[in-house]
């Protein structure tokens, strides 16, 4: 176990005025070892905190006075202190069994950690959960919480999992919910294992078993070429058109049952199939938005200024974390603003917008009508291959590589969901491009609003403000 560091200290915060520094190793808060920092979060809290620090070896003790629930303005270097809890899952499916050598190490960890789970959004099999991690989600009410279930019949699910608890570890998501913990579901549909007919049989004991679930979404299996699993592959447009087909049907019986959808089909499932989109009123609060459930919907009302909300799932309870790193949905994706050398007077400048190969399949629809000057340069992901096809998964020399052979354009608009920390997945950076890239948030507002400042506005409906999804 190691205690927490601290990374950064807020400006004029009560932290700072004590004199905490970054750097600084917290050994005590109130004489108590903070296991992660939701317990760190909740000792923090207090009117008064006593800290006990390690600074290069000396011991210092800090006495802070403020009020109940104030910030202490201190972030810290990682979100768990005493240990990750690893997967000790074998899934067949696991995109990190398909990565190539040599990306950042944090790439590689198989977590399986509820804290991580309400903290980041993180899905977790609950094949390592147990009695007193069940007591403290409860009583410190950890909620939501982001659950993979894959199948829920007890043989099929151990064996998606490769694991002998995978049969019997759902009781665990009966006991959350029974609590009255909020729970996301999560299915990775794997042609020929778990589709068909075997989704249906899934679904239909998600809504017998556990129909307090928030949501569930129903995600395309990922194959990269590093993947050296025989029985993994892409769905056909016809397996896609099926698990479709399956969704809507048990959409309209969860609705008559329960009142509301619950389960949704990724984007990636209605362009796999060829299948118009659902409408963005069918999609419920977008509380799966980071797993591509409504995303294109969502970027299309907010481009068209016709909606203001906040997609995603509402980080009720944990959003008050203010000491937590920004990983994961959380992550800073870049802090670049400015485009790079872009000549030309406004409304006069050629841009083009950077995107996936999926991206490339609903982008022109939604953006052309209103910037028909626009053009679209499309990134095939050949550095994971296989059917990788979103714009999170872009990385820099696939990128180089799209703009070497597209037509010249003063400025290429970029998607910050490709980046973290203003690094691509493949350890390159957009300043290492040699091409004008202008970063810019990856939703419909912030596409707009870039566009028209380089453009002028176009000449469909002008936005409402609206948050970055």
């Amino acid at each position: 176990m190691s205690n927490p560091v601290v990374l950064a200290v807020q400006a004029e915060s009560k932290a700072q005025l004590a004199g905490v520094l970054p750097g600084d190793e917290i050994r005590s808060i109130n004489g108590v070892v903070p296991t992660d920092v939701i317990q760190y979060q909740m000792l923090v809290e207090e009117p008064e905190v006593s800290l006990v620090i390690d600074r290069s070896g000396l011991e210092v003790e800090l006495e802070i006075t403020k009020l109940a629930g104030e910030p202490l303005g201190i972030e810290v270097a990682s979100a768990i202190f005493d240990q990750v809890r690893t997967c000790d899952n074998h899934c067949e499916f696991c995109f990190i069994y398909q990565l190539p050598q040599g990306l950042r190490k944090t790439l590689y960890m198989k977590d399986d950690d509820y804290r991580l789970s309400f903290l980041y959004g993180n899905f977790t099999t609950l094949t390592r959960f147990t009695e007193a991690d069940l007591e403290r989600v409860i009583t410190e009410h950890l909620s939501p919480l982001f659950v993979s279930i894959h199948a829920t019949h007890p043989r099929l699910r151990t064996e998606l999992l490769r694991n002998r608890r995978g049969g019997t570890s759902l009781r665990w998501l009966s006991a959350l919910l029974e609590e009255g913990i909020e729970v996301h579901g999560q299915l990775v549909i794997c042609p020929g294992i778990n589709d068909g007919n075997f989704l249906a049989e899934t679904l239909l004991g998600i809504l017998s078993e556990y129909p307090e679930l928030a949501d569930v979404a129903a995600v395309p299996l990922g194959v990269s070429k590093f993947s050296h699993e025989g029985r993994m592959r892409p769905h056909t447009q016809a397996e896609a058109a099926r698990v479709v087909e399956i969704i809507g049907e048990m959409q309209e019986l969860f609705l008559a049952v329960l009142g509301r959808r619950m389960v949704y089909a990724s984007d990636e499932y209605y362009l796999l199939a060829g299948a118009e989109l659902p409408s963005f009123q069918s999609y419920g609060d977008f509380s799966q938005h980071e797993n591509g459930i409504g995303i294109t919907r969502a970027f299309e009302q907010a481009f068209l200024g016709k909606t203001n909300e906040v997609h995603g799932v509402k980080q009720g309870f944990f959003a008050w974390v203010e000491g937590a790193p920004k990983e994961g949905y959380r992550a800073v994706r870049s802090t670049q603003g400015a485009s790079l050398g872009v000549p030309r007077r406004r409304g006069q400048r050629k841009v083009a917008l950077i995107t996936s190969t999926y991206g490339a399949k609903v982008l022109p629809a939604i953006v052309s009508p209103t910037f028909p000057q626009v053009g679209y340069v499309e990134v095939e992901n050949r550095f994971f291959g296989g059917n990788v096809g979103v714009a999170g998964l872009m990385v820099g020399e696939d990128i180089a590589a799209a703009l070497e052979a597209s037509p010249e354009y003063d400025l290429y608009l970029l998607p910050d969901v490709c980046l973290s920390e203003d690094k691509f997945l493949d350890g390159s950076s957009v300043e290492s491009l040699p091409f004008p890239i202008e970063v810019v948030p990856t939703d419909g507002a912030g596409l707009r609003a870039a566009l028209a400042g380089h453009l002028g506005e176009g000449p469909g409906p002008r936005p409402r403000a609206a948050a970055v999804i």
